[in-house]
């Protein structure tokens, strides 16, 4: 699907979404805080630790978060898995993003397995970004919580993107991947306790 598609056949309206980016690299932040600016999103947090943003979080709500995977003082994956264990009631459920230079199929079932909901890969580019945000937005999943993990609900089978959108991978929509390779799933999901 071409950008300008996304654009034609979607209206959403980003400008009252309060955005966390997390990069140790503060070039990378200028770049994420770009591109999200560009879809119209006004309120635009950046912090280059996860303490930075650990704090963010105690102190208000946050709509969507985009952190990168490794960070000096905690990997992304944990920084995730902290929000949706510890971080307060209002910011366990928010959207997040892990974008990552390396996305072996360990690290995607790393971000799925801390509650993500995708992993890009760097670059990134506004199209993918843009894309990811509107799978969050059109995509329902419950939330779980039990002993062993707390966040989108894993059961399914490549499952692919949402009806109408294009996915990356040939077998996307045909159901034939291996289980080693299911899709992380967009979801905008209510809390469930099991």
């Amino acid at each position: 699907m071409a950008y300008g598609a996304v654009l034609a056949s979607d209206k959403i309206n980003l400008e009252k979404i309060d955005f966390l980016l997390v990069d140790p690299n503060s070039f990378f932040l200028d770049i994420m805080a770009q591109v999200v600016g560009g879809f119209g999103v006004r309120s635009i947090t950046r912090c280059t630790t996860a303490a930075q943003a650990k704090a963010v979080l105690a102190e208000r709500v946050i709509d969507f978060i985009l952190t990168d995977a490794n960070m000096p003082d905690q990997s992304g994956y944990d920084f995730i898995e902290w929000v949706r264990r510890d971080a307060i009631e209002a910011n366990r459920f928010v959207p997040a993003i892990i974008v990552t230079g390396h996305t072996r199929i360990s690290q995607v079932a790393r971000a799925r397995d801390c509650g993500a909901h995708f992993i890009i890969a760097k670059p990134i580019t506004p199209k993918v970004v843009l894309e990811r945000i509107f799978w969050v937005g059109r995509e329902n999943r419950m939330f779980i919580e039990t002993d062993n993990y707390c966040g989108l609900d894993r059961r399914f089978k490549t499952e692919g993107p949402p009806a109408g959108m294009a996915g990356r991978r040939a077998e996307d929509l045909e159901g034939t991947a291996d289980e080693d390779d299911d899709l992380i799933s967009p979801i905008e999901a209510p809390k469930v306790a099991l």
